[in-house]
């Protein structure tokens, strides 16, 4: 993985990281994420006007990640309302680096070498970690495995699709497009009214579908000339930052024991970046 890769893939973690804390903070989750494919159906509606359509050979891949993406969308809110976020969300990204290289393997035929390897397992193993530091409950489990299992998929799909579109922009202008289009529909089938959102609320939702647009926007554009295993691990090192932004920003407690899954989260990350 060449330095500029790296770099903008460790860049994109942050920015995930971001617009997570913007999701969880909202008082109906579903809507903020609705709020956020609106700012994205805009921005990639201007994109998708501008660009060359990608070559036919993706398309497939375009429409069955969009619809990937919604489920994840759902599964998304559902697991956040089921459990301790602090353990939920580390299942769901942890579980994710293992199964997009397993996919890339079948589907891809991508070998990581014994480094890299090692490096997905440490950044699996440690954000996994991070959720058994608690008590453990096993009820939410199904859900954020349904979660993690998502990811994979999608970014698999999407490791594949960016290799046949002729151009990654394209690709992810079409595919973001479809996507959050699926969102606004889906809600009103749901909820119905909307809720009273401040202006500041709606404006900080729509703030994070743009980071979020580029965050994954830049894993696309990586994955069309690196493993996508590795990728995907570097991408959920997220979890490292979002509790670095807590313990700076909102006070939450850094135990030693999480300092300790952070840092087999950096080791592998380094191991990645060989």
């Amino acid at each position: 993985m060449t330095p500029l890769v790296l770099a903008c893939v460790v860049g994109a973690a942050i920015l995930h990281a971001g617009w997570n804390a913007v999701l969880r903070g909202g008082s109906d989750r579903l809507w903020s994420m609705t709020l956020m494919m609106i700012a994205v159906a805009a921005v990639s509606a201007v994109a998708v006007a501008l660009l060359p359509w990608p070559d036919a050979a993706s398309r497939p891949y375009v429409i069955a990640s969009a619809l990937i993406h919604t489920a994840y969308n759902l599964s998304l809110v559902r697991t956040y309302r089921s459990g301790d976020l602090g353990q939920t969300y580390p299942i769901s990204r942890g579980s994710s680096p293992v199964l997009v290289a397993l996919g890339a393997a079948v589907f891809a035929h991508e070998t990581p070498g014994a480094v890299a390897v090692l490096g997905i397992v440490l950044v699996s193993g440690g954000i996994l970690s991070l959720a058994f530091q608690g008590r453990m409950r096993a009820d939410f489990v199904p859900a954020a495995l349904t979660t993690g299992s998502l990811i994979g998929a999608y970014t698999v799909v999407d490791g594949i699709g960016v290799r046949l579109s002729g151009n990654s922009l394209s690709y992810a202008a079409s595919m973001f497009l479809l996507w959050s289009l699926t969102m606004p529909p889906l809600y009103w089938a749901m909820r119905g009214t909307p809720p009273a959102y401040t202006g500041a609320q709606t404006a900080m939702a729509l703030a994070g579908g743009l980071v979020s647009l580029l965050a994954y926007g830049i894993v696309i554009w990586a994955m069309q000339s690196d493993a996508m295993g590795a990728v995907s691990a570097l991408r959920e090192t997220s979890v490292v930052y979002a509790a670095l932004i807590g313990r700076l920003f909102l006070g939450e407690e850094l135990s030693p024991r999480r300092i300790a899954s952070c840092l087999a989260v950096a080791l592998g990350a380094a191991c990645l970046a060989w």
